[in-house]
């Protein structure tokens, strides 16, 4: 069975999606379901490019039992079509995202993170950059809601697929 790829996506790569990409891979090991999926993340700016992700997010993060380690790159035109899902962390990202994307067929694979959510009504991951530790714990709590709401999405298309 093929895997399914998902590229997380922020503004800079170092805070939301580089913490998305952890979480998802976590809770989705946890759901027996990471051997399925190919999982990255991306910036739509290029600001960060090769730095780690930023020291409070991983902190925050490593504090949830959760390792933080991808190095920032930013979303390329190849992404599109690498991907089965492009999920951006807001409405600003979600918009980049379909001004980049070249084909309908590109557009169709951008999703928001809120899309996912089992518990939280947020309409956006907040970019925690310029707050404090309170945002990044804000930023973790969503994403394990809607990584796992995505992560039992995924698991029972992987289980009918795999019935099929």
């Amino acid at each position: 069975m093929r895997k399914t790829s998902i590229l997380f996506v922020c503004l800079g790569n170092i805070c939301r999606s580089a913490a998305a990409e952890a979480i998802m891979k976590a809770v989705a090991d946890k759901a027996g379901i990471g051997n399925f999926l190919s999982i990255d993340s991306a910036g739509i700016l290029n600001v960060h490019e090769g730095q780690p992700a930023d020291l409070r997010m991983r902190q925050a993060a490593k504090a949830h039992g959760y390792d933080v380690c991808s190095i920032s790159r930013p979303v390329t035109l190849a992404d599109f079509d690498k991907f089965d899902l492009i999920i951006g962390m807001d409405n600003s990202n979600i918009d980049d995202l379909k001004d980049k994307a070249l084909t309908q067929e590109h557009i169709d694979k951008i999703h928001a993170m809120r899309e996912f959510f089992t518990k939280y009504t947020d309409d956006y991951i907040p970019d925690p950059y310029y707050g404090g530790a309170a945002g990044f714990e804000l930023v973790i709590a969503l994403l394990e809601d809607a990584c796992g709401g995505l992560t039992e999405k995924l698991k029972k298309e992987i289980e009918k697929n795999n019935i099929e």
